[in-house]
């Protein structure tokens, strides 16, 4: 379910400190609840997921198309990356979130973590049509668990980002991020019934933002 963004902006997540520059895109609510200690595994099924193995045949359909016209049209060469045509976010992480895990590897999306929390989670991605954030967050309800929100930040590339990103939005709103978001709430849903990652010794997490 979409959501007003002023339900992520009247938060104080750390990811607005380093976002002023950014346009926050939107906002997305996770079907489900998860439990009280379900946060790290929902963070770990996030990035482990492959748009090109989803369930929805248009959510493949158009990833598929959207990685051949970035080939074709060297959109997500290294030159266009994270490092080379923007800097790294990591840049602008004080000194308590550098300090912090920075979160799991993607396993097939182009994503790069920056921090992990315990009630945040951010990543980034680059090419040639924009820099942009996901913020994936914990929002507890009434139940005693948590609700999880998804905001999307991005900085278009000049004329061509903003092109792109006004291409695609219909696409987003009412084709990808509908069955993406339903498909990943069941994984997780699913996931803490039995997943070990919750309640992982190893996984460590710092307190909470304020």
């Amino acid at each position: 379910m979409r959501l007003p963004n002023s339900v992520h902006t009247s938060r104080p997540w750390r990811i607005h400190e380093l976002t002023r520059d950014f346009r926050l895109e939107d906002v997305w609510e996770l079907p489900g609840v998860g439990g009280p200690d379900a946060f790290p595994l929902l963070v770990q099924l996030i990035a482990s997921g492959d748009p090109s193995q989803s369930s929805s045949v248009a959510v493949r359909t158009l990833f598929a198309i959207r990685w051949k016209i970035g080939e074709l049209l060297g959109w997500d060469g290294p030159d266009a990356g994270l490092g080379s045509r923007v800097p790294t976010l990591r840049d602008r992480l004080p000194a308590d979130l550098r300090d912090a895990p920075s979160g799991p590897d993607f396993a097939a999306l182009p994503f790069t973590s920056l921090y992990l929390l315990e009630d945040e989670w951010a990543a980034e991605i680059a090419n040639r049509t924009m820099h942009g954030v996901m913020h994936i967050s914990r929002v507890p309800d009434e139940t005693g668990g948590f609700r999880a929100h998804m905001a999307v930040y991005v900085k278009p590339n000049g004329l061509l980002g903003a092109a792109y990103m006004a291409a695609i939005r219909p696409f987003r709103h009412l084709i990808v991020y509908p069955p993406m978001l339903r498909e990943m709430g069941r994984n997780w849903r699913a996931g803490t019934a039995w997943h070990p990652v919750a309640r992982r010794p190893d996984v460590t997490l710092p307190p909470a933002s304020a």
